[in-house]
């Protein structure tokens, strides 16, 4: 067992797998993960992975493409990385999936697409993750969730021409959060950890820019009256990869500026 106290958030020459990693907050994670010394793979839709890495200038971040909602090609990626470079230390998913449909203009089919994305996807990409540190005896799974896994959104925040966050998203999120607690028991006798990650209010640059109104709504909805950073969530990933967190496993950490306290 490490000892939390010299490893703390070192995660120098760990390999760690990074899904999701050309998006916004995933970005800013995979950015600070290769400052401590890691060694990522980003992964993410087409080349997005790729033009990210390359735009950066993170010389020892590898990349790769997948689309995890075609689960029999994401158990091959994990067999086939897993042989090339071993079984990962960490793992992170930032991957999600939503239709943005009015919650009368969803169909089955919409929120079965959606479950299969969110939900079987990220289940089925994580056991195969999950099995291979089993048998390594040591592992760090990170999901995220959101805060309206937990919460439903306040309408009055999101005026026209904004459209709050849809049922099947939170549905798919709050999934997350009981998948995180199932995993941490199905594991944790293999020192394998399973925790999420459930962001607040964290807009996107287009966004914070197009629509200041709305950012102002969301800012002060939160007790720190602003919305977050994308610099912000990735010290909390670093954390629980890290032999700093060592003893926690099952939790949901909520990083949205105190928005689910009242």
């Amino acid at each position: 067992m490490t000892n939390p106290i010299n490893d703390f958030l070192n995660l120098k020459d760990k390999h760690i797998w990074v899904f999701g990693g050309a998006g916004y907050l995933g970005q800013a994670i995979v950015t600070l993960l290769d400052k401590l010394g890691a060694k990522v793979l980003c992964v993410d839709l087409d080349d997005r992975a790729e033009s990210f890495i390359k735009k950066e200038g993170l010389k020892h971040v590898s990349f790769a493409s997948l689309d995890i909602r075609d689960t029999v090609a994401a158990e091959q990626f994990v067999k086939d990385h897993v042989e090339k470079q071993g079984v990962p230390h960490g793992y992170v998913n930032l991957t999600t999936a939503t239709t943005a449909k009015k919650m009368d203009a969803l169909t089955a089919d919409d929120f079965d697409m959606v479950n299969h994305g969110g939900l079987t996807s990220t289940f089925m990409l994580t056991r195969a993750i999950g099995r291979e540190m089993a048998l390594a005896n040591r592992g760090s799974i990170v999901l995220f969730s959101s805060m309206y896994g937990s919460v439903s959104p306040y309408p009055e925040v999101y005026l026209e021409p904004m459209t709050k966050n849809p049922i099947e998203y939170g549905v798919g999120k709050a999934g997350i959060i009981q998948m995180t607690r199932y995993l941490a028991v199905h594991w944790g006798k293999s020192n394998v950890r399973c925790n999420c990650i459930s962001p607040g209010p964290f807009p996107n640059p287009d966004v914070q820019n197009n629509h200041p109104a709305f950012v102002e709504r969301l800012s002060g909805k939160s007790p720190l009256g602003r919305v977050g950073q994308s610099a912000e969530i990735a010290g909390s990933v670093a954390f629980l990869l890290s032999g700093a967190s060592s003893y926690i496993t099952g939790h949901d950490l909520a990083v949205d500026g105190g928005w689910t306290v009242w």
